[in-house]
């Protein structure tokens, strides 16, 4: 029975995925309000009937809501600027779930980080120069996006973290659903705050969804060892 609604799941998730980027792309403001909402609930619905064998899914559960949140605070954007710090504020905290469910994966194997710490670096290099070029610019906002850059650079950490201590299909879809977070709230800042650029909420989402997808499916890969 669970298989099934995982692949149902699945489909509608890039169903909607795809409405979404056409309406973002046309600029058809109905369709991306109607359908972004439910990307996570689709999502949600596929992690929460997938095969339990670790208890830190509740971790996980807990990031896509607290996802959801920011996606319909960020919706609402163009009525007050509240509503961005609001949706800044959710995912940070789903950034946050995500580093304890990282964390608290019984990794069979050591660190990445520690057999490859040039990767601690270049991670850190990465964060520190998007928030230097953007430090002029943020304004008021200087203090919560320096935050949010040290939590998201964080969470790549911990995906790097576990890397050789899962099994391989599980690594792959966390390092590559972390790693396309981080670039999708780099677009995402770049646009806002530094330049904006052609079609860049298509690219925004695009990664996004990619980010969100990847993390599910490492679960699922990693309840099936």
């Amino acid at each position: 029975m669970r298989q099934p609604i995982q692949k149902i799941t699945s489909i509608c998730f890039w169903l909607l995925a795809t409405l979404d980027i056409i309406g973002i792309a046309a600029n058809v403001d109905w369709l991306h309000f109607t359908v972004k909402p439910l990307l996570l609930p689709a999502l949600f619905t596929m992690l929460y009937f997938s095969k339990s064998t670790y208890p830190v899914k509740k971790w996980l559960l807990a990031g896509l809501f607290s996802s959801w949140l920011g996606d319909v605070f960020l919706l609402f954007e163009y009525r007050n600027a509240l509503f961005f710090i609001f949706g800044l504020a959710s995912f940070l905290t789903t950034h946050i779930f995500y580093i304890i469910y990282f964390l608290r994966i019984r990794a069979t194997n050591s660190s990445l980080l520690v057999k490859q710490p040039v990767l601690t670096i270049l991670v850190l290099a990465y964060g520190i120069s998007l928030v230097w070029q953007l430090y002029p610019l943020l304004g008021d906002l200087k203090l919560p996006v320096m935050l949010y850059a040290a939590v998201i650079c964080s969470m790549l950490l911990c995906s790097l973290h576990i890397f050789l201590g899962v099994n391989k299909k599980s690594a792959v879809f966390y390092l590559s659903g972390a790693a396309a977070f981080v670039v999708s709230d780099s677009l995402l800042a770049i646009n806002k705050f530094y330049h904006p650029f052609a079609f860049a909420g298509v690219f925004i989402m695009i990664t996004y969804c990619v980010a969100q997808y990847a993390i599910v499916r490492g679960y699922i890969e990693l309840s099936k060892t």
